[in-house]
């Protein structure tokens, strides 16, 4: 089936607007032209989820197993056109779709399908001597999502799976920059077995389609990661209807070495946390604190690393970084190199836009800062982009403190031999995840997702399963008396 740009009610259609062009950033050529979805096409998906809300939230737990496992099978076999999709659309290297982005969704997949036969709650009984009380996890009906650009794929798997694997329909908005491998999932999930209006995929901008999505009065839940100054506007959004939100949004990861740290671990740990996915990840490490010990020989062994990193044409399984999502990106990128050089930092490596063979696409180098004040921009807030600030402290406490001492608290790092050092990072650290030596590494089974201004809200994991469910409780009188003694309180006497 073509893809036309939305997928309504088990169709592809081409939306009643204008026309997008999905363009590659490595080198700027038009990947797809799509129509673009307006308010009238949110509506009509909307009204394609509901009337499917009926038979989806009524299969049982088995029947949409199954077909999720149907789904995964299908991905499988064509994990090598996902692969190649997603990196034309977002410039990712190939290497990191193949490896990362493709399996890692489609075991996200796999998961859900085990998650949708396991719903949790407290054991039934008789609480109160007189009534049996139980629990019962119920869908909660039409859930309007909106996933980003950095990773389209996973992304849309995260917000689709939980939501369908509960019981509830979706309708999904990716990135108008991403949409292609998400609509590729949708007509995968109706050939899976999943029924028509279960899936829908809307392809348009943020402040018409995804703004018309939240306050849609049968939309029940929303789902939204990007960025923090958005998550408030989606949340403002939501209040108009009182629907349930969920938010993943931004970060501005730390990377705490300690004196007692495996060194070349921690550079490597750095290198490939600050790098991965051009540094278009929420999760990134982009701010690295060594104690003073090791921060030079820390600076010396990151720069040697980053000058062996290959940035490239994201097609060749050679290339390490592939360019940012947009030349807009870059130039915001940019922007932040540039104001913290001019408030006195020093820039290690990188820094400078190529060009030559590279010229044609939004590419920026991995890029390694010194010497920036804390409260500077580059070191509080998200860039998104392959930038490493290094930053030194002297105490323990001061590496914890300035670890927190930003807005976010998505994720972070401590690298330490000490078990006690590791054991009151991961105590004393205000953020969703921690690692210790090791920092990015996701499972399907885990929980991902956000403190402070990072968010609310679970991502992957049964934790995930849960934000999607509404929790009923459910009491029947055992005793078969007319007059219960409680009554007593609003008539007579014991």
């Amino acid at each position: 089936m073509p893809m036309l740009g939305q997928f309504i009610d088990g169709q592809h259609m081409t939306g009643s607007g204008g026309t997008i062009e999905v363009t590659n950033p490595a080198d700027g050529s038009v990947v797809a032209t799509l129509g673009e979805a307006t308010v009238d096409d949110v509506a009509t998906a909307v009204s394609a989820a509901r009337r499917a809300f009926g038979e989806w939230s009524g299969a049982t737990p088995g029947e949409r197993a199954a077909a999720l496992s149907a789904l995964a099978d299908r991905m499988a076999a064509r994990a090598e056109e996902y692969a190649q999709v997603e990196t034309a659309q977002s410039g990712k290297p190939i290497k990191l779709t193949r490896e990362f982005d493709v399996p890692g969704s489609i075991d996200n997949v796999r998961f859900f399908a085990g998650a949708a036969r396991v719903l949790t709650g407290m054991a039934q009984a008789e609480y109160d001597g007189t009534h049996t009380s139980s629990i019962r996890r119920e869908p909660i009906g039409v859930v309007g999502s909106i996933a980003p650009w950095n990773y389209p794929l996973q992304m849309a798997m995260w917000k689709i799976l939980p939501a369908v694997a509960a019981g509830n329909t979706i309708v999904l908005k990716p990135a108008e920059l991403t949409p292609l491998t998400s609509l590729m999932v949708a007509e995968d999930a109706l050939a899976a077995g999943i029924p028509a209006g279960v899936i829908n995929v809307l392809t348009g901008p943020g402040r018409t389609v995804g703004e018309a999505l939240i306050s849609h009065q049968d939309v029940s839940m929303v789902s939204f990661t990007g960025s923090t100054p958005v998550g408030r506007r989606v949340m403002e959004l939501a209040t108009g209807t009182v629907k349930r939100v969920h938010l993943e949004l931004g970060g501005k990861a730390p990377f705490v070495v300690f004196d007692d740290a495996d060194l070349d671990a921690a550079a490597h740990g750095a290198v490939a946390g600050a790098l991965i996915n051009t540094g278009q990840d929420c999760t990134a490490a982009t701010r690295a604190y060594v104690q003073r010990p090791h921060l030079d020989a820390f600076v010396e062994k990151v720069a040697a690393l980053f000058d062996t990193v290959r940035l490239g044409d994201p097609t060749d399984p050679h290339t390490d970084q592939g360019p940012l999502i947009s030349m807009r990106q870059r130039e915001s990128v940019h922007g932040y190199v540039e104001r913290a050089l001019a408030a006195g930092a020093k820039v290690v490596r990188g820094g400078e836009v190529p060009g030559d063979v590279l010229a044609g696409g939004s590419y920026y180098p991995p890029t390694l800062v010194v010497d920036a004040a804390q409260d500077s921009e580059i070191v509080q807030e998200e860039l998104f982009g392959p930038v490493l600030v290094v930053l030194g402290f002297d105490t323990d406490d001061e590496g914890i403190a300035l670890a927190n001492d930003v807005p976010y608290g998505l994720a972070s790092s401590a690298w330490t031999t000490n078990t006690f050092r590791a054991q009151r990072a991961s105590r004393e650290i205000a953020a969703g995840c921690v690692w210790i030596n090791d920092h990015i590494p996701i499972v399907s089974e885990m929980p991902h997702g956000g403190y402070k201004a990072s968010g609310f809200g679970k991502d992957m994991s049964m934790y995930s399963l849960e934000e999607y469910t509404n929790i009923k409780h459910v009491s029947s009188d055992i005793t078969g008396d007319v007059r219960k003694d409680w009554h007593r309180t609003i008539f007579g006497d014991r």
